[in-house]
């Protein structure tokens, strides 16, 4: 791995676990230490940012004093996450989680508990608790209620409890303690303040909550239908997609990190605590798969309450990202007062994609209505108003040039994958107007939708590639455009799609892994390489399975399964070296991994 400034002060991306409670997370190093935690949501600044800055950004250091190895697992079935220190004396271990479904009251604590237990021998512990409140931009004053510590930096409050001896060390508090084998040790950080008092957590009440927390992921996950090869991963990504969703509005976010960067010492640093509707989307149809209704149907809820059509700027009725609560404002800025992840700088918070012009996000969400209304139950009347009014938007409006799914910023152009998706939208809306009897204007519907295919199949194709390309009149390979047999647009046989797939598989194709286009060759505005998109790598499992070339998708399959971190957990690329690099973890990679591993599984019956 390459390291920059940062040196040994981080740990690499890939060496984290996450834990939420469906309104935040936490990301929790293999040393033990939180180094990411915004609280009370995704998107609000960070109260441990260490990730970002190790000096400046904040932490909650918990270690067996002395560990030579440690590993990290999660609880069978659940988010509970427990990272194993190995020391000469013994093995000891810190159980994290936030606990989940103990009501409005307690949601409000938005409470993390680390519990200690020392299950060989006899070890020593120390903690250190540094909150930096704002992104390490606020201060706050410590002061103690009671055997609360309670740290105050004006907009926010957190009080700590233990059950150990707390100490002040300037603004910041450290506990030193020694566990025999049985004995164990609770502290619960809640947020605290209005009608929310400091509240001690004795170790039964952590019993308790952790048997709680245990029962509520197994129960969710018991919902799910797949029983196929792969279903501890595939598991494993239904649980992670389901602790990037914000309970109180059903949206889903892309990832809950920021600025954590897609090659060390470049300028591709974004946040991603936001709701994208092709990412959102995606995921419906990922968790439809397996049988998750309930998340569809919250998410179908947060389109309705907050993107109808209308809602949006000049780049057209609907923004390509939203607010975990709705809002269409999301000014970006850089923090420059961080240093970034191994100082790869800039560290930037909101994203000015949210102005861009992206066609294709008509057609995921479109598409995922339709998989709801098939699926899951029928849209209203209301809900089908909509649809019509976003079809008829895209008839008028499907052959400008945007920016596409990459959100490149180097100009809009005519892109292939965003009228393969426009062909989408309108096809989707279709066929739900036929099934169900509803009332269109097919006649339109259908010209358009025509018009489209034949748009495509003749200024997207490149008989000098004897490939279909990024963009009209061109000749760059992009992996966007693995989508066509997926979204049955052009059959998986068909000897322009074989000879297009041949194409990608020369030039972007490494091992199993997929980089979305040459940026050389494809100028996106933007500084620095980048690593290869993961979900493109499920995308091309899928359309090698599609193909009939299935030993070859499960191959490729079962290589993109060695790239995941210790826990089954993916970032938005993977490095030369095989590094996780970009957001962590990602909605994307993830949803894609369930709908390879669906499909493989199928194909080899």
């Amino acid at each position: 791995m390459t390291e920059t400034s940062g040196g040994g002060r981080y740990l690499r991306i890939s060496e984290h676990g996450l834990i939420g409670d469906l309104r935040s997370v936490a990301l929790v190093g293999t040393d033990g230490t939180i180094d990411w935690y915004c609280c009370p949501s995704f998107d609000a600044p960070s109260v441990f940012g260490a990730i970002l800055d190790a000096e400046r950004g904040g932490c909650f250091e918990l270690a067996a004093v002395g560990a030579a190895r440690t590993k990290q697992f999660y609880f069978p079935d659940t988010n509970v996450l427990i990272t194993r220190f190995f020391t000469e004396d013994g093995v000891g271990e810190v159980q994290d989680f936030m606990p989940v479904g103990g009501g409005p009251a307690e949601a409000e604590r938005h409470r993390l508990i680390r519990r200690v237990v020392c299950v060989r021998g006899s070890i020593p512990f120390r903690a250190r608790v540094a909150p930096r409140f704002g992104y390490g931009a606020r201060e706050h004053t410590l002061r103690f209620v009671g055997d609360v510590a309670v740290f105050d930096s004006g907009e926010l409050s957190l009080g700590l409890t233990a059950t150990v001896p707390l100490e002040a060390e300037g603004p910041d508090v450290r506990a030193e303690f020694k566990l025999a084998e049985g004995e164990s040790t609770v502290f619960a950080l809640d947020q605290v303040g209005g009608e929310v008092s400091p509240r001690r957590c004795a170790r039964t009440e952590a019993d308790e909550q952790f048997s709680a927390t245990v029962a509520y992921w197994r129960r969710w996950l018991s919902a799910s239908k797949y029983r196929g090869r792969w279903r501890e991963m595939v598991h494993r990504s239904a649980l992670t997609l389901k602790l990037l969703t914000y309970a109180p509005t059903g949206a889903i976010v892309a990832a809950p990190t920021t600025s954590l960067p897609e090659l060390f010492g470049g300028g591709r640093n974004w946040d991603y605590r936001y709701v994208w509707v092709r990412d959102a989307a995606f995921c419906v149809y990922a968790l439809l798969r397996l049988g998750f209704t309930g998340e569809a149907e919250a998410f179908m809820s947060f389109v309705t309450r907050h993107i109808s059509p209308g809602d949006g700027k000049s780049s057209g009725p609907l923004q390509i990202m939203y607010g975990i609560d709705g809002r269409t404002d999301l000014p970006e800025y850089e923090l420059a007062h961080l240093e970034g992840h191994f100082g790869s700088a800039p560290v930037r918070v909101g994203n000015a994609a949210a102005d861009q012009l992206q066609l294709d996000i008509y057609g995921a969400l479109i598409d995922s209505i339709y998989l709801y209304d098939k699926w899951a139950q029928p849209i209203s009347s209301e809900q089908w108003d909509d649809v019509c009014a976003l079809v008829d938007w895209v008839c008028g409006h499907w052959d400008q040039p945007d920016e596409g799914i990459w959100e490149t910023r180097g100009g809009r152009r005519n892109f292939l994958y965003s009228r393969l998706m426009c062909w989408v939208a309108i096809e989707r809306a279709i066929r739900m107007a036929n099934r169900r009897g509803l009332p269109a204007d097919l006649l339109r519907w259908r010209e358009c939708r025509d018009r489209i295919y034949r748009r495509i199949m003749s200024r997207g194709w490149s008989e000098r590639r004897g490939a279909f390309v990024q963009h009209e009149d061109g000749d760059v390979l992009d992996a966007a455009v693995l989508m066509m047999p997926l979204s049955k647009f052009i059959a998986p046989t068909d000897p322009k799609w074989l000879s297009t797939l041949d194409a990608l598989t020369k030039d972007l194709v490494s091992d199993s892994l997929v980089y979305r286009y040459d940026p050389m060759a494809s100028p996106d505005g933007l500084r620095g390489d980048e690593g290869t998109f993961s979900i493109c790598s499920f995308w091309f499992v899928e359309a090698l399975v599609h193909a009939g070339r299935v030993d070859e998708a499960r191959l490729a399959f079962e290589k993109m399964l060695t790239y995941a971190n210790h826990l089954g957990l993916y970032a938005e690329e993977i490095s030369h070296t095989g590094e996780q690099q970009g957001n962590f973890p990602q909605a994307f990679t993830h949803l894609a991994l369930i709908s390879a591993a669906f499909n493989l599984d199928r194909a080899l019956g």
